[in-house]
């Protein structure tokens, strides 16, 4: 996601560990990309060529689902636990309830992190906003001042009296 600067546009590459193009988007603000991975390193570029005179604010995420989950953590568990006879609720109810919980609280990571994305983009905009609203105004007040100046200018003139008085 682009959060500040011109256009909030940039390009996007994502390489295989092949070198194939797996995505490739052009001058977009945000995206999200889904992809089955396989051994090997992949390479993702931010390109901003076509726009070399204004800077860009990237935040980018990148998550790996199931990394790190092997059996062996699964059965680390029960030797820990002892007496689920007593509870009345097997194991793996119970290591399904933990997952489920720390699937949820990940997830709910990753959505806070995007709206906190969202969000300092949203306060970049405004504030360009706001100074380009302050900027319009100045120049606003100083074109009043000027024509008022003018007009004040030119009413007096209307009332001078231009005749030579003889005495």
């Amino acid at each position: 996601q682009v959060l500040d600067g011109a256009g909030l546009d940039v390009d996007f590459h994502l390489l295989s560990p092949k070198g194939e193009t797996l995505v490739f988007d052009e001058r977009k603000s945000d995206g999200v990309h889904t992809v089955e991975t396989e051994d090997g390193d992949y390479m993702f570029c931010f390109d901003n060529t076509f726009s070399t005179i204004s800077e860009k604010v990237i935040f980018f995420e990148l998550i790996l689902d199931n990394m790190g989950e092997d059996e062996q953590d699964q059965e680390d568990w029960k030797k820990y636990v002892t007496g689920t006879d007593l509870l009345d609720m097997k194991l793996e109810d119970i290591l399904e309830s933990i997952n489920s919980v720390k699937a949820r609280l990940s997830k709910s990571v990753q959505i806070q992190t995007l709206l906190r994305a969202f969000e300092a983009r949203d306060r970049n905009i405004q504030e360009s906003n706001f100074d380009r609203v302050n900027f319009w105004s100045m120049v606003n007040l100083g074109v009043m001042v000027v024509v008022s100046a003018v007009q004040v200018y030119m009413l007096k003139s209307l009332f001078e009296d231009k005749r030579k008085s003889r005495t």
